[in-house]
């Protein structure tokens, strides 16, 4: 990579699990501006790709739950672009659900998509990357909720943990070559997340968040294009918080309005 501009991706291949739309389509139309060439993957065919300057990503369908469709997604981007020097894993999600009366079903889907399909398309990508030179990089999509469990969320709130945590395991075991990251993402305005921010778009939400605001899914694809290229060679096993200094803790909202003087 030019040291000269340490997120031209220009010659590098890229793959973005559940790239086809919010936070995941943002981070495919990121590395795409910075010349990368990017697969993304998703169940379902998008009406329209992530592109920038005039290059849409290529799309594959493949539900990366199965371990077999999960290498066999890495193997096709292997094949069109000779190499893969990114993987970030960004599908994930989960409706809300009581704990106490939620069917097996349910959470053995959410732990498959929140935390072993990671594990598969990371496990078929590092066979990849640690013959190349110049290595290789993956990059998890986390969740505040790993550490500030949610009302409603106990099977993805324990995916995600496990994700934290695999993320470390896995920085423990492939590096050199392979550096693997998380990135602890707080609310997020997207489309899917509407019905959670509401007819405001999110300004109730704001009042209790430190920057005023959700993220927006770029502030997310900013840190993926960081933690992938040259100016963090030796950031490896780390947990990149993007929630914007998190939420304010409601002994505080119980007492004046706060603020941020």
């Amino acid at each position: 990579m030019d040291i000269g501009n340490p997120i031209d991706f220009s010659g590098r291949a890229v793959l973005v699990t559940g790239g086809t739309k919010g936070v995941g389509a943002a981070i495919a139309a990121a590395f795409l501006a910075a010349g990368a060439e990017v697969m993304v993957c998703g169940r379902g065919e998008p009406a329209e790709l992530p592109s920038a300057s005039g290059r849409p990503a290529l799309f594959r369908i493949a539900d990366v739950r199965d371990p077999t469709a999960a290498a066999a997604l890495v193997a096709a981007a292997v094949e069109r672009f000779g190499r893969l020097d990114v993987l970030v894993n960004n599908a994930g999600g989960s409706p809300d659900a009581d704990a106490a009366t939620v069917s097996p079903r349910f959470v053995e889907k959410v732990v498959a998509l929140n935390l072993l399909a990671p594990f598969y398309v990371a496990q078929a990508a590092n066979l990849v990357m640690r013959e190349q030179p110049e290595g290789g990089s993956v990059i998890n999509i986390g969740s505040v909720s790993a550490r500030h469990p949610q009302p409603g969320t106990a099977a993805y709130t324990a995916a995600k943990a496990g994700l934290l945590g695999l993320t470390r395991a896995l920085a423990l075991e492939w590096a050199p070559r392979v550096r693997v990251n998380h990135i602890t993402a707080g609310p997020i305005r997207t489309e899917s997340a509407a019905s959670v921010h509401g007819e405001d778009e999110g300004a109730a939400m704001a009042d209790v968040l430190a920057m005023r605001r959700p993220a927006m899914p770029d502030d997310v694809a900013h840190a993926c294009l960081y933690l992938a290229g040259g100016l963090a060679p030796y950031v490896n096993g780390a947990d990149l918080a993007v929630h914007g200094g998190g939420e304010v803790p409601a002994r505080y909202l119980t007492r004046t309005p706060f603020s941020s003087s």
